[in-house]
């Protein structure tokens, strides 16, 4: 629950970045940063107990799936949360689990029971209701910030897609090691092609304060109560506890940031947590 809650955090912490004068890059860039330190030392954990000669092919997919699952992934999510509320941020990404779930059906031919169609169409009505209750609310770049969360979404599945075969060879933390290695390389490089990379280190101490914590809190700290929630409770149970992680940001959102929780909110909310929740529970029974 701690592990869901640091991890729904992320979003509260860009915004006030951006109210400080930082852009989605600077986020990006520092998080990247900040966090590489604590995974190079879990790296160098999982070489020293589990030691894998990596191949050429390895290096390759690690390449794939850092870029997708942390630099695009990261990227779009804190260029999108720019333009909309946390709330519908984080209901977005929670969809994550259904796009897997179409991905595989198309990609892989697996079957989707049609319980699964149904609470997936739920979750997406819930979807639906919020973003419409946004707009109505005069939000101009409301449907853009939602396609580029949704986006991130879509690289984040297509990430966790392509790594079952690299976690049972590679290991977890190695995994993770490799993924941020690449996505930190990306995020600089991106960060000297567009701007001048001497911004990043003249930013406002408030903001460097802000993306200590968002590498410590809300990127380290989720990745390794996860896992040792996974180990001890199963994934099935941590990914039921995780639904914590919406209603949290929601609470969140109105904490620091003032942003309005309305009861159109909350319903639509709630639809998407029960929609995900029965895509899992179905799917645990088949």
């Amino acid at each position: 629950m701690t592990g869901a809650m640091c991890f729904s955090a992320k979003a509260i912490l860009a915004k006030l970045m951006y109210r400080e004068g930082a852009q989605a890059l600077d986020v990006l860039a520092l998080r990247m940063i900040f966090s590489l330190p604590f995974f190079i030392g879990l790296g160098w954990w999982a070489r020293r107990t589990q030691p894998y000669r990596m191949t050429l092919r390895d290096y390759g997919m690690v390449f794939v799936v850092g870029s997708a699952g942390y630099y695009l992934a990261s990227l779009f999510d804190f260029m999108g949360v720019a333009y909309i509320s946390v709330g519908l941020e984080r209901l977005i990404l929670f969809l994550t689990p259904s796009i897997v779930l179409i991905m595989s059906r198309f990609v892989l031919k697996k079957p989707i029971d049609a319980k699964q169609w149904l609470a997936m169409g739920l979750a997406y009505a819930g979807i639906a209701l919020v973003f419409w209750h946004e707009v109505g609310s005069g939000g101009s770049n409301i449907p853009l910030g939602s396609f580029l969360v949704f986006a991130s979404a879509v690289s984040y599945a297509s990430y966790l897609l392509m790594t079952g075969e690299l976690v049972k060879r590679l290991g977890t933390l190695r995994l993770l090691f490799y993924a941020m290695l690449v996505s930190t390389f990306l995020s600089v490089t991106h960060y000297a092609i567009a701007r001048d990379i001497h911004d990043l280190w003249a930013q406002h101490s408030v903001v460097y304060s802000y993306s200590m914590v968002n590498a410590v809190l809300c990127t380290v700290a989720p990745v390794v109560l996860t896992m040792l929630a996974v180990s001890r409770l199963g994934s099935s149970i941590v990914s039921q506890v995780s639904m914590v992680g919406p209603i949290a940001t929601v609470g969140m959102g109105a904490i620091f940031l003032n942003e309005p929780i309305t009861a159109t909110q909350l319903a639509g909310t709630a639809l998407v947590m029960v929609g995900i929740f029965l895509v899992g529970r179905v799917a645990t029974q088949k």
